[in-house]
C-alpha cells in the first residue's frame, strides 16, 4: 500500500555540512570559517558504519583550501556504499568540483556556481623542479577524480581550468547551474527536497 511508502520517522538519512575553507595540516585564523578534514574523515566513517543512517546529504559552499584534504575527504565519499547526494549551494570553490562530484548523485541550486582554476599556492613558491613537478602531479590528480566521477571529458575540463578570458586577474572560470549540469559536471539543478527526495528513493528501493 502507498501508505507503507511513508519516511520512516527514525534518523535515516545525515546531513553533512562542507563550508568555507578546507582546514588541512595547517590551522587557518580563528576568523575563517573552514572545515576540518580530520573531523570530517572518522565522521565520513561512522556514517558508513551506522546501520541507523541510510543516506548521506552532503551540503557544499566551499572557497577553496587545502587540495590534499580535499581530494582526501572526496575520495573517501567517492567510496560509500550508502546512497549519497551533493548539493552544491552559494558557489563550490576549487575544491568544492571533486567534492560534489563524489557523490552518486550531485545536484546544483539555480543561483550556485562552481569556479575551476589550476591547482596552485599562496605566498612564495621556491623555485625548484620538484616543486613543479609537484603541482603538476598534483593537478593531474584532481582532473582524474573529476572526470572518473562527472561526465565531463578531461580536454573540456582543462579547457574550463585555464581560460584566461573568464576570471579578471585571474586563470580558470566560473560556471553557473545549467551551465555545470551541461557541461557534466553536476547531475542535475535542484534543491534540498529534490536531494532528500532522491535519497528517499534511493532508500525505498534497497528495502
Amino acid at each position: 500500500m502507498e501508505e507503507e511508502r511513508a519516511v520512516n520517522p527514525i534518523a535515516q538519512i545525515h546531513c553533512l555540512s562542507i563550508i568555507g575553507e578546507i582546514e588541512g595540516h595547517h590551522v587557518l585564523p580563528e576568523d575563517v570559517k573552514s572545515t576540518k578534514y580530520e573531523q570530517i574523515l572518522p565522521l565520513l566513517t561512522a556514517i558508513e558504519e551506522a546501520p541507523e543512517t541510510r543516506g548521506l546529504l552532503i551540503l557544499l559552499n566551499t572557497v577553496g583550501g587545502d587540495v590534499e584534504a580535499g581530494l582526501a575527504i572526496a575520495e573517501l565519499i567517492a567510496g560509500m556504499r550508502k546512497p549519497t547526494v551533493s548539493l552544491v549551494l552559494g558557489g563550490g570553490h576549487s575544491i568544492g568540483v571533486p567534492l560534489a562530484a563524489a557523490a552518486k548523485r550531485s545536484l546544483i541550486a539555480p543561483s550556485a556556481a562552481m569556479t575551476i582554476h589550476p591547482v596552485r599556492v599562496n605566498g612564495v613558491v621556491i623555485g625548484a623542479p620538484q616543486t613543479y613537478q609537484y603541482m603538476s602531479r598534483l593537478q593531474e590528480r584532481i582532473i582524474g577524480f573529476v572526470t572518473a566521477h562527472a561526465h565531463i571529458k578531461r580536454e573540456d575540463y582543462l579547457q574550463l581550468m585555464n581560460r584566461t578570458d573568464e576570471l579578471a586577474n585571474d586563470v580558470g572560470s566560473v560556471i553557473h547551474g545549467e551551465d555545470a549540469v551541461r557541461l557534466g559536471l553536476i547531475d542535475a539543478v535542484g534543491n534540498l527536497a529534490d536531494a532528500l527526495g532522491w535519497l528517499h528513493e534511493q532508500i525505498w528501493n534497497e528495502n
